[in-house]
């Protein structure tokens, strides 16, 4: 009795996969489908600055290297944290490096070290004028960017029009090969920032500014690209 039954799973097993074969090779590859892309962008002024102060030291120890770079960043932290306010004006600690110097045949001759510290926030004035009064370390490098809330903002700007330039295109291409409509089967939205537009930067060291002095510097553009790609059904 167990094996007839076993027998007939079997048979039945076979039959169902003889189906699902038969099926799959009447099965139509997709008709009518079109796969179009397109996109939406935003030119936004950037407002998020980041100014990173730097200062390097030399010695024959390590240790008056590290004292010395110790010291340097510590009056830097104590000045700007005077006028720092959470998005306005963050101060933090950039990097710190540490490395012996040889002489040419191979022996330890001295140290070399150097440190960072970043200004970066939305409020410029407060940044450059902060970075004016520091006296210890130098502006090594000035860079520009969005803010979370303005790259947020920029991009469902850019999206709403990606989405609408892909309507449009989809309507119109469905017209031209004589359609009446379409319906979407699949679509995918990315966002990318394509860089600055016209960036102006003007930096120099610290020290060549009187105390109070800001540090000149002015942001550019970036424009914030939204993709839409996908396929639609023609009908």
């Amino acid at each position: 009795m167990k094996k007839i039954k076993l027998i007939a799973a079997c048979v039945a097993l076979a039959a169902a996969g003889a189906a699902s074969s038969a099926m799959a090779q009447n099965m139509a590859p997709p008709q009518n489908v079109l796969q179009l892309t397109a996109s939406g962008t935003v030119e936004v002024q950037q407002d998020l600055l980041s100014m990173t102060l730097t200062t390097t030291r030399d010695a024959t120890d390590a240790a008056t290297v590290q004292s010395q770079l110790k010291a340097a960043v510590d009056a830097a932290l104590a000045e700007a944290k005077k006028n720092a306010q959470p998005g306005q004006l963050d101060v933090r600690t950039g990097n710190f490096s540490l490395s012996p110097r040889y002489t040419r045949e191979g022996k330890i001759n001295g140290w070399q070290g150097s440190a960072e510290m970043v200004l970066e926030g939305r409020d410029f004035p407060r940044i450059t004028q902060t970075a004016g009064r520091i006296t210890t370390l130098n502006v090594g490098n000035v860079g520009f960017a969005l803010s979370r809330e303005q790259r947020a903002k920029s991009e469902t700007e850019a999206q709403t029009i990606a989405i609408d330039n892909f309507k449009q295109k989809a309507t119109e291409l469905a017209k031209g090969f004589g359609f009446g409509g379409y319906t979407l089967r699949e679509v995918s939205v990315n966002a990318n920032d394509n860089g600055p537009i016209r960036p102006r930067v003007m930096a120099a060291s610290a020290k060549s500014f009187s105390a109070d002095a800001p540090v000149p510097v002015e942001a550019g553009k970036t424009s914030v690209v939204v993709n839409v790609s996908g396929s639609v059904q023609l009908k």
